[in-house]
Order: C-alpha cells, then sequence, then structure tokens
C-alpha cells in the first residue's frame, strides 16, 4: 500500500542514546526583516554575529544540500522572548509568517533522531538504503493550514559523502510502508550546527 504525500519537515522523536524525546528547546530570534515564513519543521541555522538586544541568537532557514550545517528544527513559536517556558497567543498562527519577526522554538541537540518523508524523486529509497547518507530538499513551502513544513529528504541524493541526514531506518510506524514513494525514514542530522567546530 502506497504511503500519503503528506510533508511535515524534521520531527524530533528520540535521543540517539535511545531515551524518548522530552519536549527540550531553546529559544532563537528571527529579524523583522527576515523576507520568508517559517514552518514547523522547518529546519534553520543561526546567522552569524547576529542577535536581539537581549543576546538570542538570530536564526534563518537553513540551505539544503550537501555542506549545508543545520541548528535543528524550528517546533513552536514563542511570545515571550528569553524565557525557557511561555505560552502560546491563541491568536497566533502556529507557523511565522514572513516578514513579522518574533521568537521560535527550535530543537537544536545534536543528538537528537528525527522522523521525516522521503520525497521518491526519481524513485523511492529501498529499504537496504538505511545507514546511507542523503541531503534534504525545502520542497514548496510549508501549509498555511497546518502549519507543517514540507521539507524532506532528497531520495536523490542517495550516498552523497558529507550530506547533511544519515538514514538510521524506515520509521517503525502504523501505515508506513518501506521501500515504496514517501516513506518515513528515521534520521540522525551529520551536519548539526552545533557540533561544527568552525562555529559557524
Amino acid at each position: 500500500m502506497a504511503n500519503p504525500n503528506a510533508p511535515y519537515g524534521l520531527r524530533p522523536l528520540a535521543y540517539q542514546s535511545g531515551a524518548a524525546y522530552n519536549g527540550a528547546v531553546k529559544v532563537y530570534y528571527v529579524s523583522p526583516s527576515y523576507g520568508t515564513a517559517i514552518y514547523v519543521g522547518d529546519p534553520v541555522t543561526t546567522v552569524t554575529a547576529t542577535a536581539d538586544a537581549a543576546g538570542i541568537p538570530a536564526v534563518t532557514l537553513a540551505t539544503a544540500g550537501a555542506g549545508n550545517y543545520l541548528l535543528g528544527p524550528m517546533v513552536g513559536i514563542a511570545n515571550n522572548a528569553g524565557q525557557l517556558v511561555t505560552t502560546l497567543l491563541q491568536s497566533s498562527p502556529a507557523y511565522l509568517p514572513a516578514s513579522t519577526g518574533g521568537y521560535i522554538y527550535v530543537a537544536d541537540d545534536p543528538f537528537l533522531l528525527y522522523g521525516i518523508q522521503e520525497n521518491s524523486n526519481p524513485s523511492a529509497l529501498a529499504v537496504t538504503a538505511s545507514s546511507r547518507n542523503v541531503a534534504l530538499n525545502a520542497g514548496s513551502g510549508g501549509s498555511t493550514i497546518t502549519a507543517l513544513s514540507s521539507w524532506q529528504i532528497d531520495s536523490n541524493t542517495l550516498g552523497t559523502s558529507a550530506s547533511q541526514l544519515r538514514l538510521i531506518q524506515p520509521l517503525q510506524v502504523q501505515g508506513n510502508t518501506p521501500g515504496t514513494t514517501y516513506t518515513q525514514w528515521l534520521v540522525k542530522v551529520l551536519q548539526a550546527q552545533l557540533n561544527n567546530t568552525t562555529g559557524t
């Protein structure tokens, strides 16, 4: 049975140790001058030497493709800068619209594992793709209805050296059929920004 085409970007699921993801996040800043919307599951990256007045680092969307580092995915909107425990505004969208600025929650632990859908272009990844490397594809933009990301695994980059993700295995969840189009995978971020010793 074919899998539905329903991308959601990177979704934190567990730590490499086997511990369940406990919802830990950090707050990051998006400048009002940033002209691109950020959706739940979109990977972001910090902007070098840029922060708000309190020193909270600024982020923008990451860049898809081998060699580009990722901080982690946006998992929600924060309405109080600098507070580790904040509440969402009921009137606010669950994504950050373009050119609005604000504060977002990012799951930035470099030892997290994520769920993500493959784009199956030009074909679906075989189940034997486990333990190989792939890059990301940004898709066509997130959904203003679901607030979810369109980012996916770029199936055409399988085996690319120095790539962004390592395929761990197909996600073992009901309704996910490995080896067919739009399979969901468990992945590790290889090019995690907080593990980059050059500080960029």
